[in-house]
């Protein structure tokens, strides 16, 4: 349940509906079905409210700005309208389509950055469908740290989960890379941004933190690599030495299981899958991808667009319903800050 003991104290969230023909609009009106016992905060979509009939044949009222969502959040699901996205068929894709997902991330975070939105969440997109249409952002979290003038390499992805939350220091290359693209300098500027982002978004005073190892058993002492020699353990000393309450390297295979999990908040992690694995395999239908590193709360539900099962009623919203909530609750945290 939220923490938030008035939802409304915060502005509206913006919840950006993602591609057309994906679950984005499923997920959101189910979310909205859910917003008494999710205890949810008023929200507001934002791309074309056909998306949402096509789908779901509950209410829908379109508004003009965010400042109506509250009148109209207790009866209808609120939507400011993005441009025709074309013909909609859910689970086929096509080019106005992304380009009014585009439009509608677009839209969603400008409301967002000038705050008349109190968070943004973003649905989920399909990255070739974007990159057809000219997008060049490696995905909506580099896009809007850009709209924010954060420069994307210090956007940081978070994944969180009820009992877990993981940091990936690379993200979205290939694995046969990732040793190459370590520093002591990265694993420092990405351990420091979690700690400050626990601290904003979560209210957590004093957060401790651990540092997953790169090699097998953390490379045994150099044995099985000298990752952690060259850089995990220089990094933990700077952190250390700045106050940061900071351990590792851990072995990857024993840092997960619930008696580990309970001596820290966040882990860092090297790579994509190392953080992504035990979230997703812990926390399915509930993992919310959250950016730190911006002046604004953006996060987003752990999945795809799943066109295979789009406007066939089959999409869990609890991924959705956890972003939404995780982003109320860390505007309200930013606020009493």
């Amino acid at each position: 349940m939220s923490t938030i003991a008035d939802p409304t104290a915060i502005a509206p969230l913006a919840v950006a509906l993602g591609d057309p023909a994906g679950i984005g609009p499923e997920i959101t009106a189910k979310a909205w079905q859910a917003r008494t016992s999710a205890n949810l905060p008023p929200f507001f979509a934002v791309g074309d409210s056909r998306s949402i009939a096509a789908v779901w044949p509950g209410p829908v009222q379109r508004i003009a700005s965010p400042d109506e969502t509250i009148d109209v959040f207790a009866d209808a699901l609120p939507v400011i309208q993005v441009e025709d996205a074309g013909e909609i068929i859910p689970g086929e894709p096509n080019m106005p389509g992304a380009r009014c997902s585009l439009d509608s991330l677009e839209m969603a975070a400008g409301l967002t950055r000038s705050g008349a939105a109190g968070a943004l969440v973003t649905g989920p997109v399909s990255k070739a469908q974007l990159y057809a249409i000219g997008f060049v952002h490696p995905g909506q979290t580099e896009f809007v740290a850009e709209r924010c003038g954060i420069a994307g390499a210090n956007a940081v992805m978070m994944l969180v989960g009820p009992t877990l939350r993981t940091v990936p220091v690379t993200t979205h290359v290939p694995l046969i890379d990732v040793a190459g693209l370590l520093s002591v300098d990265l694993i420092v500027s990405k351990t420091r941004a979690t700690e400050r982002g626990l601290v904003r978004n979560f209210g957590i005073a004093s957060p401790r933190l651990v540092i997953a190892g790169f090699n097998p058993h953390a490379g045994e002492g150099g044995a099985l690599g000298r990752e952690e020699i060259d850089y995990i353990i220089p990094a933990i000393e700077i952190l250390r030495a700045e106050g940061i309450d900071v351990v590792g390297p851990l072995a990857a295979d024993t840092m997960f299981n619930p008696r580990s999990r309970a001596r820290y908040d966040a882990a860092i992690c090297l790579y994509h899958d190392q953080a992504l694995i035990p979230l997703k395999t812990l926390h399915f239908d509930e993992g919310v991808n959250m950016t730190l590193g911006l002046p604004i709360v953006r996060t987003s539900p752990d999945h795809g667009t799943a066109f295979a099962i789009a406007g066939k009623n089959l999409a869990d919203p609890g991924a959705m319903i956890a972003a939404i909530r995780l982003a109320g609750e860390a505007a309200h945290f930013r606020g009493q800050a």
